[in-house]
């Protein structure tokens, strides 16, 4: 395309040159014949008609001497001959050193000193002595008509080719207008033939193509995948087909890419959807027909106990505490599970919380524990979050509650903090328990994950498993900060988390994370 553009830009500065060097020339020859005509001719013709007028002058002041004898005649001649060499000076400038002119002047310069050295200059001079009979002695008709008949004919010469001269001047003035004005219009048609081949060489080079390249795009702009960008317009142009044409193909394989993975998208979504249906039975059993089995082993333990407590021994008396505390811990992890399976169903639930509020929900909960272990439990002043009030509470008194359940040898401090972010609250739990080591910072969120043997420390290990689940189904994250001086025991605990500012739903994507801990657990038991 370049190179095509480059010879047609080319031939057309070409014919631009040309045209110009042509309108130049005939300007140049347009005003030297101008010059020789206006400047040369014409003042070289007046010239030579003005130089006969003062010989004729000069005769004439003669001849009126010769008549009367007067002194006062010769003045017509003394006028005359000083105009005459004025004439004949200013003719020197204007034709001298041209051919022909030049001759022709010297002629007529010739004649005019004969007839002043035959007859004028001796009757002058006689007029000065004033001796009219010599001045009549000298022949007018003999002697002075034959010389100045000569200065006629030599001036009549001279003025001839002074007229062919201007003839051929005038003649060339006008040749070179029409050589101008053929010029001026050939140039222009050039231009325009130009002009108009360039026009439709860019149609046919650029335009037309990249329309036909366009309106190919937009037909796969518009659905059909399947229609193809020809190739089309010089090399460059049909390699932007080429590239558009790639492109196409490119977008149907990632499209196709894309089906694929839709397919197995909603298949994964059915699946899911049976799993949560499988999951919501399990749930209805876990409530129901696992509950009451387990309130009924340890029922009969303990009605065992009662009655025939006296003729066991302590090793049967041991075996029947064993099966009501593990009955009673199997029922509690049931009721945990089902706590922990019920997050992330729905966000109806979402209102506008005061965490203040939940907060203090929590303390109450907790109240017991608070008082048992003089627990001090501060806050910072908490915001108002869109959320669950009743899984936000949970939050709060997961983590509370294992700041008392871990408490070191001190009285437990818990401090509830807040710091704002751009669109996010951060909130915090401190406490001056015994601390978790940083290698167990995300095991401790794994569901039934325990870092202490149940007979040290009670509990199912689910609390912070539902603690993350509720604060994902939020929108938010949580985590253990392990920058807090020495991470090691006896140094307190802090847990971080955020919730969203802006009211936001939760997306698709976060409630299935939510649930997957859920489903592998589901299948799991399956």
């Amino acid at each position: 395309m370049r190179r095509r553009l480059a010879a047609a830009l080319t031939v057309a500065s070409i014919v631009l040159l040309a045209g110009v060097g042509l309108i130049t020339t005939s300007l140049v020859q347009l005003e030297r014949s101008i010059h020789e005509r206006t400047d040369l001719v014409s003042p070289a013709r007046t010239r030579s008609a003005q130089l006969i007028t003062s010989l004729v002058d000069q005769e004439t002041g003669l001849r009126g001497y010769l008549l009367d004898g007067s002194a006062t005649s010769l003045e017509p001649y003394d006028d005359g001959r000083r105009d005459q060499d004025s004439h004949l000076a200013r003719l020197d400038q204007l034709v001298g050193g041209r051919p022909g002119l030049a001759d022709d002047l010297g002629a007529l310069r010739a004649r005019v000193a004969d007839w002043h050295r035959q007859y004028a200059d001796p009757v002058a001079a006689a007029a000065q002595r004033d001796d009219l009979a010599a001045a009549r002695s000298i022949d007018p008709v003999n002697i002075g008509k034959p010389a100045f008949d000569a200065i006629r004919v030599a001036a009549d010469h001279l003025d001839a080719d002074l007229t062919v001269r201007a003839t051929a001047a005038r003649d060339r003035v006008s040749a070179t207008m029409r050589q101008l004005v053929a010029i001026m219009i050939i140039i222009g048609v050039a231009l325009a033939a130009m002009m108009t081949g360039i026009g439709r060489a860019l149609r046919v080079w650029v335009t037309g193509p990249l329309e036909r390249i366009g309106q190919d795009a937009r037909t796969v702009a518009g659905g059909k995948l399947d229609h193809t960008v020809a190739r089309i317009g010089p090399p460059d142009v049909a390699e932007l087909a080429d590239h558009v044409e790639n492109m196409r193909l490119q977008l149907v394989h990632e499209l196709g890419t894309v089906w694929e993975a839709a397919a197995k998208l909603e298949e994964q979504a059915d699946a899911l959807r049976r799993s949560n249906r499988d999951l919501e039975q399990f749930a209805y059993v876990a409530s129901h027909d696992l509950q009451e089995p387990l309130r009924k082993v340890a029922s009969f333990c303990q009605l065992l106990e009662r009655r025939y407590g006296d003729q066991l021994d302590d090793r049967g008396q041991q075996y029947i505490d064993f099966a009501v505390d593990g009955a009673k811990r199997m029922q509690k992890l049931i009721n945990d599970l089902l706590a922990f399976s019920r997050v992330g169903r729905t966000t109806e639930a979402f209102v506008q919380v005061n965490l203040g509020e939940v907060l203090t929900r929590a303390k109450l909960a907790l109240a017991t524990s608070i008082e048992a272990t003089e627990a001090e439990v501060t806050s910072d002043e908490l915001p108002t979050v869109t959320g669950d009030p009743t899984l936000l509470a949970a939050v709060f008194q997961n983590l509370i509650g294992n700041a008392i359940k871990f408490q070191g040898p001190e009285k437990p401090r818990i401090h509830i903090g807040v710091t704002e972010r751009d669109d996010a609250w951060e909130l915090s739990c401190s406490d001056n328990g015994i601390g978790i080591e940083t290698d167990y910072a995300e095991k401790i969120f794994v569901i039934f994950q325990r870092l202490h043997r149940r007979e040290t420390y009670e509990g199912t290990g689910i609390g912070l498993a539902l603690v993350r689940k509720i604060i994902e189904f939020h929108g938010g994250t949580i985590w253990l900060d392990t920058d807090r001086g020495d991470a090691g025991r006896d140094s307190g605990t802090t847990f971080r988390w955020t919730l969203p500012r802006s009211e936001a739903g939760v997306s698709t994507p976060q409630i299935t994370d939510a649930i997957a801990p859920l489903v592998a657990a589901h299948e799991g038991a399956a």
